[in-house]
């Protein structure tokens, strides 16, 4: 009697990889997240010049764990009910899980700061923001989005308002969340947005269009705003919070002048550069991900067999930013520093071609599924089910 043989693994991925339920395009966004922060942690870039193409390396920095978030936002959505609102009964469950979630990728982070790299590691405040967005699960897609445009407008200017008139205090409660490399307000309004997106049926290319469209106008708005505030000579974003007070400074007057609370704010507003977490760089950068995100999607169909490693790549991303920190601990040491093209390149090679071939046997990345386990077993979901959705946890 005949049998009909199984197609082999390589094959069966190739065919059945970054189909539904997964939307493909996000893990390629993903993915390249991935890549571009890799790229920003030890590429040697140039500054940016639109019209010298060997600088748009460059690019990386900033934007890519600016994408990295806005995909978080879209994800948090989809596993949370995509297009549909979780309902009342589930919340119970669903905050459990979040939280479960965002403690192990905080440990994680934690872990990866333990080994003393120059990486601003980013993992940890992502870990807050799995807890941090919980009261907004069931918020409408219109709802996300203002909430995201009043961050973006506001929080910069009244954060840097704040700083000044505190005589800009350090600490690591404030540094984590207000002031640091990713100030809480401007990632929340990122999440916001890809949370909206993701309710929003990002997946549909129509969505996907007018999400190209609305990430193009951010950016002439955003990047406008910057060049406008970079000809008016207003200040770098380096110094959005204002500079340290005069020493010396005998009254809270004195050093309340020093510290420019006015200038503070217009800097806030017009700064663009990356990490400065000014309002242009939200917009600019904010519009520049959303432009990326879309135009995965819209390619992720006709180019699916070239895109395929990238999404394998974007499909394990705690995985693969992990083994990208440690291996920069093993190669510059304990507090080391060092930047290298080649060694950016050979990490990207690396990356693409493990993760494909870890997708082919093996499917979810290890620590994605060490996060699904503890997000199960936080919410008493037997480890065989469904963590958050009806159906496989998606993209």
């Amino acid at each position: 009697m005949s049998t009909v043989s199984k197609p082999p693994p390589a094959s069966r991925w190739f065919h059945e990889f970054g189909r539904a339920p997964r939307i493909l395009g996000l893990d390629v966004a993903r993915g390249l997240a991935i890549l571009g922060m890799a790229g920003a942690h030890i590429g040697e870039t140039e500054a940016f010049d639109p019209f010298d193409l060997s600088t748009w390396t460059d690019l990386v920095h900033g934007r890519s764990s600016i994408l990295f978030a806005v995909l978080a936002g879209i994800s948090i959505a989809l596993m949370t009910g995509r297009s549909v609102l979780p309902d009342p009964e589930r919340m119970p469950s669903l905050r459990l899980q979040l939280i479960g979630r965002g403690a192990v990728i905080l440990l994680i982070g934690l872990a990866l700061e333990m080994l003393n790299t120059p990486i601003a590691v980013i993992l940890t405040l992502y870990g807050l923001l799995y807890v941090a967005v919980i009261p907004f699960l069931r918020w409408q897609p219109w709802k996300l989005l203002i909430a995201a445009g009043i961050l973006a407008l506001a929080a910069p200017a009244l954060l840097a308002l704040l700083a000044a008139l505190t005589l800009n205090p350090t600490g690591a409660g404030v540094s984590l969340v207000l002031y640091g490399s990713y100030p809480i307000t401007a990632w929340l309004a990122f999440v916001f947005a890809g949370m909206a997106l993701g309710r929003l049926r990002v997946e549909k290319l129509e969505t996907a269009a007018i999400t190209l469209g609305a990430g193009v106008g951010l950016m002439v708005i955003g990047y406008g705003l910057g060049l406008v505030g970079g000809v008016t000579r207003l200040g770098s974003g380096s110094a959005i919070f204002g500079g340290e007070p005069a020493a010396g400074w005998s009254t809270y007057s004195d050093a309340l002048a020093a510290a420019d609370p006015a200038g503070a704010v217009v800097r806030a507003i017009f700064a663009v550069e990356p990490h400065s977490g000014g309002t242009a760089e939200i917009l600019g950068s904010g519009g520049f991900a959303l432009s990326v995100i879309a135009l995965c999607v819209l390619l992720s169909g006709p180019l699916r067999a070239v895109l395929l490693p990238l999404g394998a790549l974007g499909s394990m991303p705690l995985s693969a930013y992990s083994v990208h920190v440690v291996s920069v601990a093993l190669v510059a040491g304990p507090g080391g520093f060092f930047s290298s093209n080649a060694f950016w390149l050979a990490t990207a090679v690396a990356l693409l071609l493990a993760t494909t071939l870890w997708s082919v046997l093996f499917g979810r990345g290890p620590l994605e599924r060490l996060v699904g386990w503890v997000a199960s077993r936080m919410a008493a979901v037997p480890p065989g089910r469904p963590v958050i959705t009806g159906r496989r946890v998606d993209s």
